[in-house]
């Protein structure tokens, strides 16, 4: 069996990470693809909506799509989100399954701040995403500790959660950024509006 871990913040999951699950899904020939909602990400700032929010999106955003499946495992498990913790989880589970990590071209410089990379870059198979290529790509892109990499295009997709977030606060539509869904959700929760700049009403 071959199973893909998609990781991540998404805070919130957008158009271009539904594009890479499912470009990555078809292109590795995957039997599953387990997108995986971070508890806390390490590497982020304390700012980060919480987990049951993250959560309730990323399944909104990718509810009904075949061979996809959202995994709460580090939800669940609590803390502070480190993979090499994630992959022993997915291994105790499915033992024989060959794994494909997937991570973007952007995430490749902060590897050695990662939790025990070397142990983490054993037990998987690296997929790179390079989402800015005329069409080349490097065959097996050396990553951390000579480790080879599987390179795959992602399409161009020039959205980011960063991106989203501000236009909910600045009172922007984020329709065609994020799913219908994750824009309903968003919108019915309010989330993002914490710094919204809303204009001060002089009528009563």
């Amino acid at each position: 069996m071959r199973i893909g871990l998609f990781g991540g913040t998404f805070d919130p999951p957008h158009i271009g990470h539904l594009l890479s699950a499912q470009d990555a899904l078809e292109r590795l020939q995957l039997d599953r693809l387990l997108v995986i909602p971070a508890a806390l990400q390490p590497l982020k700032g304390a700012e980060q909506t919480t987990a049951a929010h993250r959560l309730a999106m990323v399944r909104a955003c990718f509810d009904g799509i075949p061979g996809v499946e959202v995994d709460p495992v580090e939800i669940t498990r609590g803390g502070l989100s480190f993979m090499v913790d994630t992959v022993e989880d997915v291994r105790r589970r499915w033992p024989k399954a060959d794994l494909h990590l997937l991570i973007g071209s952007d995430v490749v410089p902060t590897l050695p701040r990662w939790k025990e990379p070397e142990r983490l870059l054993g037990m998987v198979r690296l997929v790179v995403l390079y989402r800015d290529t005329d069409g080349t790509l490097p065959p097996e892109p050396e990553i951390h500790g000579g480790v080879r990499a599987r390179a795959l295009a992602s399409r161009r997709v020039d959205v980011s959660s960063t991106e989203v977030r501000a236009r909910v606060r600045e009172g922007r539509s984020v329709r065609g950024f994020v799913t219908e869904s994750v824009a309903t959700y968003i919108e019915s929760t309010g989330l993002y509006l914490q710094n919204s700049r809303i204009p001060d009403r002089a009528d009563p």
